[in-house]
């Protein structure tokens, strides 16, 4: 068993009782997000660029059509939060729209031109975010936190 396994068993077996919310798990990783999302919203300022907006250029970036459903579900927004942003996006031709050739009533998103070059730069920054972290917490912290979040979604479901 991996140490991140452990660690998860660990606290998935800790006694109930009655504990402040801030040693609830779930305020933890909700606190933990806000934290490393506002950071990156920060980083991200500089193109004028929200998060969310990265996270959907980020999907786009492997080239492949996405239907709205499937990024809607990779970039964690409802249906109609994603489709006003898509619209957004569209308008900037930072995005795409083509119809499905094997479904026409499926739209598909690509990223543009455009939307590449701002994705690149975007990533640039995402990646100084982690790199400062690592820094403050450690690599190996870093990693293994990594690795333990994969694991518990993973196991949520």
């Amino acid at each position: 068993m991996q140490p991140a396994e452990q660690k998860l068993k660990t606290v998935a077996k800790s006694p109930a009782r009655n504990t402040p919310i801030t040693e609830h798990l779930a305020y933890l990783l909700a606190q933990a997000s806000r934290e490393i999302n506002r950071q990156l919203e920060a980083r991200l300022r500089q193109e004028g660029v929200p998060v969310e907006q990265w996270r959907i250029l980020k999907v786009l970036s492997d080239g492949a059509g996405h239907s709205m459903g499937e990024l809607a579900e990779a970039v964690l927004l409802n249906h109609p939060t994603l489709t006003k942003m898509i619209d957004r996006m569209v308008s900037d031709a930072l995005v795409y729209r083509v119809h499905d050739p094997d479904d026409r009533r499926k739209v598909l998103m690509y990223i543009s031109e455009r939307g590449k070059a701002l994705a690149q730069r975007l990533n640039l920054l995402a990646q100084s975010q982690e790199t400062h972290i690592a820094e403050n917490c450690g690599d190996r912290a870093t990693a293994d936190l990594k690795r333990l979040l994969e694991t518990l979604i993973e196991r949520a479901g």
